[in-house]
């Protein structure tokens, strides 16, 4: 009967053992297929034509808070016609950076983009405010140091 009650033993234990490694194995497929589905590198994809536009107004010393209040009448207009500002910073504590004023904003695509700003343009408040902002930014040549550049979200950028 002792061995009986051994042999019955180890029987139980081996099914313990072949069910413990059957769920690791089955375990370790499950991660494995999730790890790999996680970490699979995925296309760009082209769902639109979204852009974002880089404005750094490059001002008169001293002159970025005048800037800064004329462009918060701006901003209204801007509203009015779908010219969609992501924000508006000023730069702190690097004197290279110390007469510039920054605007972000987002446009469905380049044209709707020029569409939009020849509409804001347009508007008959806008020459007053383009008038008061004159002064404040520097002059280039024939023109306003104003530095213009058109982004695309990248695949991983967190705002697309």
């Amino acid at each position: 009967m002792h061995s009986q009650r051994d042999l019955a033993a180890r029987n139980h234990w081996k099914f313990k053992g072949w069910i413990l490694g059957g769920t690791v194995l089955a375990s370790f497929a499950a991660g494995s297929i999730l790890t790999a589905y996680l970490t699979q590198v995925k296309q760009v994809r082209a769902d639109s034509n979204r852009v974002f536009e880089l404005r750094v107004y490059h001002t008169v010393p001293g002159k970025v808070p005048a800037l800064e209040s004329i462009f918060r009448d701006v901003a209204k207009l801007q509203d009015k016609y779908n010219v969609s500002a992501i924000g508006y910073w000023v730069p702190n504590d690097d004197p290279d950076w110390a007469n510039t004023f920054i605007c972000v904003v987002a446009h469905p695509s380049r044209e709707e983009a020029k569409k939009n700003w020849d509409a804001l343009h347009a508007d008959p408040a806008f020459p007053e405010l383009r008038k008061q902002a004159a002064p404040l930014i520097e002059r280039v040549q024939d023109g306003y140091r104003v530095d213009e550049v058109f982004m695309r979200p990248t695949d991983y950028s967190a705002m697309k």
